[in-house]
């Protein structure tokens, strides 16, 4: 994977000038834009160049945010070789030919700096390989990766190494980006202010993306800004970053998830729709969708489970994109739906104390009986039919002779299990009397 500033060696025969963002590439620390909670002050980068003991990194963080450039200074900065491979392109043969190059190179004097790009790609056993060349010094490893390390990286390479998490870059950090390549192409670009605002928007965070964006409109032939209508014609819209099967996945959902939970319609329909954007499948967010209010809502509002499936079934009769409305208004229903984890924590609970006495038998006068000698064993003795009882409830006792009654289910005082209290409160105080 390039790098925001990967360097781009200018064509010889043509004598073109290097690409923007080889141009653009920091020379120095101070000349980096963003990251400045690894580079400021007490910022973890900085206190290990100023203690002069580099160690094992591994920079974690969305595409275009500078991670090979944070590398490619720090080798500058501790006058160490820059060497970098790619774990995509590169493989054990690969692999020994830089270690055995580290080795030499150590012979003289001179330290590797060792930048892996896309070091989640490399296998596990891959990754031990580079444990003993960490060890005894023969290289300083600096990994690259836009996946979660704690998933993707292996424990003995991460318990060797600082993680460092880098973060997309603000708008404002884009902004002063761009005003760099005014300066250093020496004009201004041809938009107007509110498509200037649509291309940083439009670069999603990502510098790199930026530099792209601005170099193509750098070249456009106008005598005139570029409106923002015009600009939309001009440029496509980037595919917002979402991998459906890593970490983006979960954190969205996460969102989704707790933005309901937290009543929150705004938000959780925001979030939602990120999700779409990014190419989710609906009946994946039909079913997460139906289990929030299983969960969140459960009989506070037993209402909300039927409309989440309902909305799930309008989906599977209508398909996309009809039928993602129907979700969308089943997630506004649920977000402004009264709350109750109740259920959820009763069943938690009855099925903990399920595993720890799973062998205590039912009382004996709850036990079929359906021959004579389970008559004769006492099974069914002494039950009480409770629809013969004046208030239709004996308070007979349902658990365990040899177990502690249990009490799992407490409803809220919120929407239905408002009105579920006042029953369970009842037969609680009707048992009591009948017990005395």
């Amino acid at each position: 994977m390039a790098d925001l500033f990967d360097s781009v060696e200018p064509s010889a025969a043509g004598g073109k000038p290097a690409p923007l963002a080889d141009r653009l590439r920091p020379a120095t620390f101070s000349d980096v834009i963003g990251q400045q909670h690894l580079l400021g002050e007490e910022g973890a980068l900085r206190v290990m160049l100023e203690s002069g003991n580099l160690s094992s990194i591994i920079f974690w963080g969305p595409p275009g945010v500078g991670k090979t450039t944070l590398a490619k200074l720090l080798a500058d900065e501790t006058e160490m070789e820059f060497v970098q491979i790619s774990a995509i392109f590169s493989g054990v043969a690969d692999l020994k030919k830089v270690f055995e190059a580290a080795k030499l190179r150590r012979q003289t004097g001179r330290g590797t700096l060792l930048f892996v790009d896309e070091i989640h790609r490399f296998n596990k056993a891959q990754q031990d390989g580079f444990l003993p060349h960490m060890e005894d010094g023969t290289i300083v490893l600096v990994g690259a990766t836009t996946e979660n390390p704690s998933f993707e990286l292996n424990a003995a390479v991460m318990s060797r190494s600082q993680v460092m998490v880098l973060e997309r870059l603000t708008l404002a950090d884009l902004e002063l980006m761009a005003q760099r390549a005014e300066k250093l192409v020496d004009r201004a670009l041809p938009l107007m202010a509110d498509a200037r605002e649509a291309v940083l928007e439009m670069a999603d965070g990502d510098g790199r993306a930026l530099i792209n964006i601005l170099e193509q409109v750098f070249s456009w032939n106008v005598t005139s800004k570029v409106k923002l209508e015009d600009l939309q014609k001009r440029l496509s819209r980037r595919a917002p970053k979402y991998d459906k099967s890593g970490e983006e996945h979960y954190n969205l959902i996460s969102a989704l998830h707790k933005s309901v939970r937290g009543s929150d319609p705004d938000a959780s329909m925001y979030w939602f729709c990120r999700m779409l954007e990014g190419g989710e499948d609906p009946r994946f967010l039909a079913r997460r969708i139906t289990r929030m209010a299983v969960e969140d809502i459960g009989l506070a509002d037993p209402q909300a489970q039927h409309v989440c499936l309902q909305a799930w079934e309008t989906y599977e009769r209508l398909g996309s994109p009809e039928g993602e409305l129907a979700l969308a208004q089943a997630v506004i229903y649920i977000a402004l739906a009264p709350k109750s984890n109740a259920t959820y924590v009763a069943y938690k609970a009855a099925r903990n104390a399920a595993k720890k006495t799973g062998s205590e038998p039912p009382p004996k006068i709850i036990r079929n009986a359906p021959t004579q000698l389970m008559k004769d064993e006492g099974y069914g003795a002494g039950y009480q039919y409770d629809h013969d009882a004046e208030d239709g409830f004996s308070g007979q006792n349902y658990f365990p002779d040899d177990m502690k009654r249990g009490i799992y289910y407490i409803p809220v005082d919120r929407g239905f299990e408002r009105e579920l209290k006042k029953r369970v409160d009842y037969f609680s105080k009707l048992r009591s009397s009948k017990e005395s």
